[in-house]
């Protein structure tokens, strides 16, 4: 029989309380777990390891941050690339020499630039093809009868001609940010520019001009046109002295150096025979200029005396007129005193009392002759 659940209700109701505990109160807290040695021991090390892993990635992040400074050394500059992008503008933008700091790289990289230094490019596009270790050792190749398409080098001159032509070119950089960021490769285009002025010069000279007579000009003429190809292009760099070489084919380089040294003795004969008419002709002057000199003061001596003769005789006239036979007496006898004067011997002649002439005659002859000297006997 199933029993009524409200009948227990007043059965509950009228019990009594238990009585309080008079201990004291248990904590709610679990007990502690008591932690044996090796517990202790790994907790400690875990502390000292995350410790230890705090001071690395503080040096670490100490390192990343010190990585960002560099230098940048003399004669050159830098431009700092943050995520690809020249960092600054203008004048901002060039590093000068000195200590500086970027982020390191991936977000910053640094892009030195030689602005000091001389730089040098070579165009060999017109050049005979030469190995490293012959031209280190100034040895030319063996001259074959013919160029070999895509490996020999050449350029077509004014007259139909071909020669080899080898450029130098030596330059500074003027504008950084143009010369390292405005073109892809800067030296491919600097080495096209010279290819085509070299072609350029080539076809306006003939071969004997560009190799032997007028190398200077072609010279020119070359440096010229590699001058307007940096300024056409804006190269940012200035063209220093360059070098420009010139050569006939290996093949017929003899017979071109035979007509050189042949033209090089014509003109050095031209020159000894122009110094020897010169110096006959300044001889033969100088000669004539003294037979003139002398003759003019023979002259003058002559008509310097002529003149004071005159002017004696013309004092002495009225003298002659006035008495003709003493001023001939007079006359004879200071010309006798100046004979006899210097006469080392005199001889007299009287004259006849008939008055008759006397004839005198002198016999003369050679000195003999004195007889060689026969030579002594040994």
């Amino acid at each position: 029989m199933a029993q009524d659940p409200n009948s227990t209700l007043p059965e509950l109701q009228l019990r009594p309380a238990a009585p309080a505990p008079t201990g004291p109160e248990p904590s709610s807290l679990p007990p502690e777990p008591v932690e044996d040695a090796g517990t202790q021991a790994l907790s400690e090390a875990l502390s000292s390891s995350f410790r230890i892993i705090k001071v690395l990635m503080a040096a670490l992040v100490a390192v990343f941050f010190c990585s960002g400074v560099f230098t940048v050394n003399p004669n050159e500059v830098a431009v700092v690339l943050r995520f690809g992008v020249p960092r600054g503008t203008g004048a901002e933008q060039l590093l000068k020499p000195g200590l500086h700091w970027a982020f390191p790289y991936p977000v910053d990289e640094i892009v030195r630039i030689p602005v000091g230094q001389s730089q040098s490019t070579v165009s060999t596009a017109g050049w005979y093809a030469i190995s490293a270790e012959e031209q280190a050792q100034g040895v030319e190749p063996s001259p074959l009868p013919y160029l070999r398409p895509g490996v020999d080098g050449y350029t077509l001159t004014a007259d139909g001609n071909t020669m080899h032509v080898r450029a130098t070119i030596k330059y500074r950089i003027s504008d950084p940010i143009q010369y390292a960021f405005q073109f892809a490769s800067f030296t491919n285009l600097l080495e096209n520019v010279v290819n085509n002025a070299l072609y350029h010069a080539s076809s306006r000279f003939s071969a004997e001009s560009a190799i032997y007579k007028n190398k200077t000009g072609f010279k020119e003429a070359v440096l010229a046109h590699v001058v307007e190809g940096i300024d056409r292009y804006k190269l940012g760099i200035t063209l220093e002295p360059s070098e420009v070489e010139t050569s006939a084919p290996l093949e017929v380089r003899r017979a071109f150096d035979e007509v050189l040294a042949a033209e090089q003795e014509r003109g050095k004969k031209i020159s000894e025979a122009q110094g020897t008419r010169d110096e006959i002709t300044r001889k033969a002057v100088g000669e004539a200029q003294a037979v003139l000199s002398e003759g003019i003061t023979s002259s003058n001596r002559l008509v310097q005396a002529v003149s004071a003769e005159a002017s004696y005789f013309r004092e002495q006239l009225p003298n002659y007129v006035n008495n003709p036979q003493l001023f001939t007496e007079m006359a004879r006898i200071d010309t006798l005193q100046r004979v006899l004067t210097n006469a080392q011997e005199k001889m007299f002649i009287p004259a006849r009392a008939d008055g008759t002439r006397r004839q005198l005659r002198l016999q003369l002859s050679r000195e003999p002759q004195k007889p060689a000297t026969l030579p002594q006997a040994q």
